[in-house]
């Protein structure tokens, strides 16, 4: 864990800074800074298992983690992605239910978990707690929502255009998109990007490529560079992209038909 995680004081501080606990006053920091439990996990591990009984949930310190479903075909599907500052199984934590979904650390990452009897407790006898973990499902109900609308109704380029948006606003400071384009690192592999957005990879490549010949963004690796932000806030808001524009190919000059000038050279 952070060095400075280690002191309660500074623990504070950063729960001061998080969606989940901001406007707190400094007791009530206090108090959940000395509930909370520093855990680091590497890359690719399994934080809680679909299943599992619920201990509490999870404030991201560093690193990303997913939360994961596997479907009947054996398929990994991403449900929701966090990073820094950001809170997950919240739900399971209260309802004392087990954990319906898998959490896995996509880098090495650290997180505080916040213990489902400890925390319960001090919601009992703080109701500003209470208040705010009531404002976070209500939240989370109208994230789900929005995630089973995109999945519904929009199309892929929709929501692959949405996704890149957002990581787009997430580099603010990177480049003026009136002067040069922004570069946006893609957070996945393409394959788990896929999954995120609920298509295929042989799709969300062809996506790709039909927007990179749009001349909407360019691909560099696991980079964006985002060209024209205008074009892809249209297709987030459900524009449909149009065909790709026909390669261009060299012609060969037309043979002239016309008569020499010369008649002896008949």
């Amino acid at each position: 864990m952070s060095p400075q995680l280690d002191r309660l004081r500074d623990r504070s501080t950063f729960l001061s800074n998080t969606p989940l606990w901001r406007g707190l006053g400094p007791a009530d920091l206090e108090t959940l800074s000395a509930i909370a439990q520093p855990q680091r996990h590497r890359r690719g591990s399994i934080l809680f298992s679909d299943g599992d009984p619920a201990r509490g949930f999870f404030i991201v310190v560093e690193g990303r983690i997913k939360i994961v479903k596997q479907g009947p075909d054996g398929r990994e599907y991403i449900l929701q992605l966090f990073g820094p500052g950001e809170h997950f199984a919240e739900v399971p934590a209260f309802d004392g239910q087990a954990y319906p979904a898998t959490a896995i650390a996509l880098e090495d990452s650290e997180v505080l978990l916040f213990p489902r009897n400890a925390l319960r407790d001090r919601l009992a006898h703080q109701p500003e707690l209470a208040l705010n973990v009531l404002a976070i499902f209500a939240s989370r109900l109208r994230s789900f929502a929005n995630t089973i609308e995109d999945l519904s109704l929009k199309e892929v380029s929709a929501r692959l255009a949405a996704y890149l948006r957002d990581r787009a606003a997430d580099h603010p400071t990177e480049a003026d998109p009136t002067d040069r384009p922004i570069s946006i690192p893609l957070a996945l592999p393409k394959g788990q990007l896929a999954a995120y957005l609920g298509t295929s990879p042989e799709t969300l490549s062809r996506l790709l490529g039909r927007l990179e010949r749009h001349g909407i963004l360019h691909l560099q690796g696991n980079t964006i560079r985002l060209r024209d932000r205008d074009r892809l806030e249209a297709l987030a808001a459900g524009q449909k992209l149009p065909p790709s524009p026909a390669p261009q190919t060299q012609k060969s000059p037309k043979t002239s038909q016309s008569l020499p000038q010369n008649p002896k050279e008949i």
